[in-house]
């Protein structure tokens, strides 16, 4: 779901709501809205760049969740090489056997489509509620708890959500904060 996470600020070249990274405004509005003592002032890297940067030892550490970049982005030979020279893959995924897990050091099962307990975002940037048609497989977990399990391990505030409707809600106020 590439657009629910450009909506929520999943992207290393844009803010969370759409909002412009670069824009010291649009810096200032999330700072206030989470409470930030700081945030990134410049874009990070598009996804193939990223890989780039990797192969060139300049990003040490990478967290690959609900995709499979060894077959959906291009030339898989360098992709495969950055993923080599990582020191650190952390592998999302609800395929057991992906080309690009068995890169992984850390691996979180997580759910497929029809196990997902949340929200999809088309195109069109329309939101939909997503309820799963059948208990998770073993031991998955959604995308967004494992990023709250994550960091709460990692001491972060603010991920303390038990359901998805609270980080709905959490959107929605920051869509709507200072408008």
């Amino acid at each position: 779901n590439a657009m629910g996470g450009r909506e929520v600020g999943g992207l290393a070249n844009q803010l969370a709501a759409h909002l412009d990274i670069e824009n010291e405004a649009h810096q200032q509005l999330v700072q206030r809205f989470w409470y930030a003592p700081t945030i990134a002032k410049k874009a990070g890297c598009n996804a193939i760049d990223m890989f780039d940067e990797i192969a060139k030892g300049k990003i040490k550490a990478i967290w690959v969740m609900a995709t499979n970049p060894m077959v959906s982005l291009p030339n898989n030979a360098a992709i495969q090489h950055a993923l080599e020279q990582c020191e650190l893959v952390v592998v999302s995924d609800c395929i057991a056997k992906s080309d690009t897990l068995k890169f992984a050091n850390v691996a979180f099962p997580s759910t497929g489509w029809g196990e997902k307990n949340g929200t999809v975002t088309n195109s069109e940037r329309r939101i939909s509620r997503q309820r799963p048609l059948v208990e998770p497989f073993s031991g998955a977990k959604n995308d967004w708890q494992i990023m709250c399990l994550v960091a709460q391990k990692m001491g972060f505030e603010g991920f303390d959500f038990t359901d998805p409707s609270g980080i709905f809600e959490e959107w929605a106020q920051l869509t709507d904060f200072e408008n």
